[in-house]
């Protein structure tokens, strides 16, 4: 009785599709995972924590500098004069000291807020680099998918191939064909076994990569990305686009503007213009003096001591350090700062129009896999009606091998192009949302609540 139980146990196990054993990972799953374990996106976090400590050296200036000193000097020996101590033995001198330098033209005040603009640019910069972080992810994601779907054509095209040569070895034994039809039939099979053989292996290529991408191991399995949630499956060609806000323009026209006011590169690229601007201000502030403040504590002591000395000294100071002339190297600072102004507003100007095109070519991809879709989903399934047809006429010996051929040929392309073009659909959609700046904040929108996309510093 317990041997047929385990035999019972085994035979279920056994029996239970792979699937139900390993991990699934949704997209958004692996959205998660990835920028968690990411070091690419630790490095941009890393230069948002450098850019807040410049900040912070940046507040230093503002502040004193309170420095203790002492100095033991040791002389070759004593020397005095008519009975009175000129130099002794030796002295200890130590204090305090604090000192406190200014520009009268500001410049501190200007770095802190560089410094400041600084921080911004670089989570600006962290925003772009997770977006594009997320749609490589999702090239690796949709990228396995392909590839287990090719592996699904090709399984199924072998299976339809073996039987197509079973008839036909049937057929040939009855004599209804001859032996050409029963060797182009075990050609076509052997090419089948071929391509299935490549289309394993590009998956475990696929799931590799993306496994490096994602930091997953171990066995595991991808969701289809529902429809509806990651993307839209089209109804005669009309794409509908949730995460645009209303807009009277038109939708070309919206998906422009939305890029232009989300797009983190943009805004990044608006800092370093400020950023540019203080700078020739920073540069300019050294036409004006450096206004210093000392104050200093010292205590002397002197073995022997001398007739006179003072043994403790407390005083106050007020410098103004101007210089004149410098070599030319004021008027050349301010000079090199404007340049890079200059620069920052061309390349702001080249990157809104670079923008513009990429929206532009990722809504066009949209618009026109949209269209292609519809008629490969219809393709694909009266190239399976015609296969079916076929098939049972050449059983009935009313089609040659040739048209069974022919019409699997059709059957593969057609599911292999719907394939492809559903998966570049899905991802031109996640492309579109990366473009126009908004992938990263659908991505926060759609996560569980309480789940972090990354750990902050």
């Amino acid at each position: 009785m317990k041997m047929r139980l385990l035999f019972i146990v085994a035979a279920v196990f056994l029996g239970t599709p792979y699937s139900l054993f390993a991990k699934e990972y949704s997209l958004n799953e692996l959205y998660t995972l990835s920028l968690q374990k990411s070091e690419l996106i630790r490095i941009a976090e890393e230069d948002v924590f450098i850019s807040e400590r410049g900040r912070d050296k940046a507040v230093s200036e503002f502040l004193p500098t309170l420095s203790a000193f002492g100095e033991h000097t040791r002389y070759s020996r004593e020397r005095s004069q008519a009975g009175v101590l000129l130099q002794p033995d030796y002295s200890n001198e130590w204090g305090l000291r604090l000192d406190q330098t200014l520009s009268l033209g500001g410049r501190e005040v200007t770095a802190f807020q560089i410094a400041k603009e600084e921080t911004d640019r670089s989570k600006h910069e962290l925003h772009s680099t997770k977006e594009e972080f997320l749609l490589t992810v999702a090239a690796r994601f949709y990228s396995v998918l392909g590839a287990k779907k090719e592996v699904e054509i090709t399984g199924a095209n072998l299976e339809r191939l073996k039987k197509y040569r079973d008839a036909a070895a049937k057929r040939h034994e009855v004599g209804e064909v001859t032996k050409t039809v029963l060797l182009r039939a075990e050609a076509e099979l052997a090419g089948a076994r071929s391509e299935r053989i490549k289309s394993e292996n590009n998956l475990k290529i696929a799931k590799t990569i993306l496994e490096k991408t994602a930091g997953i191991s171990g066995d595991y399995d991808l969701k289809e990305p529902e429809p509806g949630v990651d993307y839209h499956v089209p109804e005669k060609g009309i794409v509908h686009f949730d995460f645009l806000e209303e807009c009277s323009m038109t939708v070309l026209d919206c998906l422009k503007e939305t890029a232009f006011s989300e797009r983190a590169e943009i805004q990044s690229l608006l800092i370093q213009k400020k950023i540019s601007e203080d700078e020739v201000s920073f540069a300019r502030g050294s036409y004006w003096p450096d206004l210093s403040l000392e104050g200093v504590y010292a205590r002397r002591e002197n073995e022997p001591a001398l007739s006179v000395e003072l043994h403790e000294t407390t005083y106050g100071a007020v410098k103004l350090n101007f210089p004149f002339f410098e070599g030319g190297l004021r008027r050349s600072e301010v000079s090199e700062a404007r340049a890079k102004l200059r620069q920052a507003e061309y390349g702001y100007t080249d990157l809104k129009k670079t923008i513009g095109v990429e929206v532009e070519n990722s809504y066009l991809i949209v618009i026109r896999e949209a269209s292609v879709l519809e008629h490969l989903k219809a393709e694909v399934e009266y190239a399976r009606d015609n296969y079916n047809l076929v098939t049972r006429q050449f059983h009935h010996g009313l089609a040659d091998s040739l048209d069974v051929i022919d019409a699997n040929t059709l059957l593969v392309t057609a599911e292999r192009d719907y394939a492809t073009a559903r998966y570049v659909y899905q991802f031109a959609l996640l492309r579109l949302k990366r473009v126009t700046g908004m992938l990263l904040k659908t991505v926060l929108r759609e996560q569980e609540p309480g789940v972090e996309l990354t750990n902050n510093n």
